[in-house]
């Protein structure tokens, strides 16, 4: 675990190894998660890349910076800590808002990504007047009064068990995000629209959905996997919107697969 400084936000970043042959995998988190979703899929795929995980700014222990952000603050970030670690030609896997901060990142910076992964996200997501509402909702009431209903749309009922305490484990984590980082990224997902810009891409592209994601369901992800040329879509069966979490071992066997047959041939 290391800590940088990038537009006056200090950024809690990790990279499994730094052997120069291996290809660099940057794994983005969603809104209301910190980097610690992704630790069942690291060991399924350390051995063969380089990954990046950080937390975005007003999540983990990552500094707040000003809030709202837009999607842009959040490119920002990536391309100041992609710029200090000297990595380039890299392919990310955004989820959910992480996966709007790559298509975003690909517009601005295209010689920086080799290959993308949209986990769990779209082009567009939500509407405007939906994330207004949530944002007025925790300022009232705080984000625990939203727990249960975001933590619906995040996992399948089967992970949602009161004996399951992986689940109450990341109730905790949404419940402890500070709550102006909580509503300054859904104002950033509020205004983010890439659906002009998404059928520009021209790297190897993998959509993917949670069978019962109740946040962007599969059909939202393959409007999203429509738009981009040649792109691929996969739905990870039995996982709702956090996959990595519920499913590691498929998720990561569809990115190693994607991974190697399209980007490393």
């Amino acid at each position: 675990m290391q800590f940088v400084r990038i537009n006056d936000v200090t950024i809690r970043y990790s990279v499994t190894s730094e052997n120069p042959a291996n290809p660099v995998l940057v794994l983005v988190n969603s809104l209301g998660t910190d980097g610690r979703i992704w630790h069942h899929v690291l060991p399924k795929l350390s051995d063969d890349f380089t990954i990046l995980t950080y937390d975005k700014r007003g999540h983990g222990l990552s500094d707040l910076g000003d809030a709202p952000y837009s999607i842009d603050d959040h490119v920002d970030d990536l391309i100041g800590l992609l710029d200090h670690l000297e990595f380039s030609r890299v392919v990310i896997c955004g989820l959910s808002v992480g996966g709007m901060i790559a298509q975003r990142l690909y517009e601005r910076r295209p010689e920086l990504l080799r290959g993308m992964i949209l986990s769990n996200t779209a082009h567009k997501i939500g509407a405007r007047e939906m994330w207004n509402q949530r944002i007025a909702a925790v300022e009232a009431g705080g984000i625990g009064s939203l727990c249960d209903e975001i933590m619906s749309r995040w996992f399948t009922s089967e992970f949602r068990q009161p004996a399951n305490p992986a689940y109450q484990g990341y109730c905790n984590m949404l419940t402890r995000q500070p709550l102006s980082g909580y509503t300054g990224t859904c104002a950033a997902v509020r205004d983010a629209d890439f659906t002009a810009s998404v059928p520009k891409i021209a790297v190897p592209v993998l959509c993917i959905a949670g069978e019962y994601d109740g946040s962007t369901p599969p059909e939202l992800v393959r409007s999203l996997a429509d738009l981009i040329p040649g792109s691929q879509y996969k739905i990870i069966e039995g996982a709702a919107h956090i996959p990595c979490v519920e499913a590691p071992a498929a998720y990561a066997a569809v990115i190693r697969s994607f991974l190697f047959n399209d980007i490393m041939d």
